[in-house]
């Protein structure tokens, strides 16, 4: 092969400054000594520069004196040297009528060959306007969360008005079918309630079940267990948490559930727990709701499913969950659950077991 022909003495210079003089970006063409040699027409623009009294002179000398920056000649001095590389060093530069400016640095050591002169090749970015875009968006990002919280922190304190008039509602009704509907609907509304404030207390954008669970059981507890020391709710949860959609769902099933096993499962004064559990493996999770009282009565395939029913096969569904009912013996257990396996039998709901 062929050798090259020698580069022309002039070259490299030539060629540097054809890119200087032709570039639209700001740049800056210095010798070792960090003098000008020659600066892009957007440079002097950019900077306000005048391009006949940069030529020649050292950088710290150009303009009024601003790029005499200590650390950034120290940088450049030992980029010169082969000893540094500038890569996106940052600054801030004080431009006349232009106020302060936040500048990203980039310089070359161009060296063609053993005896040809060290020359440097910077490269200049005003990131100015797009820090402040940058600066603005935090700004309204953090003002969004902080007017969301707040509309938690209203809408939770709303629910819990509506469950106490609901409450005060029931209280004063001569007709038990209405007191039980009126107790019903304040349960509802307070489970919501318990719900909201946990997203209120939540910073990570997701709801913690085990202690929303707890603050839903105590809140069910108070309003349909009049003796404690009969009848107990317990939470088995494990330290999952999911987004505030899921929970939602979750707790309103946990709702119906408990409430169920409230109303149906210790007749007669009797007493018992019911305990809610919940655990998960990454997108497999299990709902338990199991209670010891009297058990499923011998009729219960044939009656017709009411409200609480509906709203769980309902909310089941919208979860790609499946319920599962066991009456072992004492007491009853419902599961509800949601595995990989059941949303890659039906590919429609193979995305929402990734979610």
């Amino acid at each position: 092969m062929a050798a090259h022909p020698p580069l022309h003495p002039d070259g490299p210079l030539s060629l540097a400054l054809a890119v200087v003089g032709s570039s639209t970006a700001p740049l800056l063409l210095l010798d070792q000594s960090l003098k000008v040699i020659a600066a892009s027409t957007s440079f002097c623009r950019t900077f306000d520069i005048d391009p006949d009294r940069i030529i020649n002179r050292f950088l710290g000398e150009i303009g009024t004196g601003e790029w005499n920056r200590p650390q950034l000649r120290v940088l450049l001095e030992a980029t010169a040297n082969g000893d540094a590389a500038i890569d996106a060093y940052e600054m801030d530069l004080k431009v006349l009528r232009q106020g302060v400016r936040k500048l990203v640095i980039n310089a070359q050591r161009l060296v063609y060959s053993d005896t040809d002169p060290v020359r440097l090749l910077l490269t200049i970015q005003d990131v100015t306007d797009a820090r402040a875009d940058s600066q603005l968006r935090d700004d309204l990002l953090r003002e969004k969360a902080i007017l969301l919280q707040e509309l938690q922190h209203r809408v939770a304190n709303s629910l819990q008005i509506i469950a106490s008039v609901i409450l005060q509602s029931a209280r004063k009704t001569t007709s038990d079918e209405t007191r039980l509907h009126l107790t019903d609907a304040h349960i509802r509304v307070m489970s919501v309630a318990a719900l909201q404030q946990q997203l209120a207390t939540s910073r990570l954008g997701e709801v913690e079940l085990a202690p929303y669970f707890i603050q839903l059981c105590k809140s069910i507890g108070a309003s349909m267990i009049h003796d404690p020391t009969r009848l107990s709710i317990r939470v088995e949860a494990d330290e999952s948490a999911t987004n505030a959609d899921i929970s939602v769902s979750l707790g309103l099933i946990v709702t119906e559930l408990v409430i169920n096993a409230l109303k149906h499962a210790f007749p007669g004064g009797r007493s018992g727990t019911i305990v809610v559990g919940y655990s998960s493996h990454g997108p497999n999770w299990t709902l338990t709701v199991r209670d010891d009282g009297v058990g499923m009565p011998k009729d219960a395939a044939s009656a017709t499913p009411g409200l609480g029913t509906s709203i769980v096969e309902a909310l089941a569904k919208q979860l790609h969950a499946r319920i599962q009912v066991e009456s072992p013996g004492h007491g009853t257990l419902v599961s509800v659950i949601h595995s990989q396996l059941a949303a890659v039998q039906n590919p429609s709901l193979s995305a929402s077991a990734k979610a």
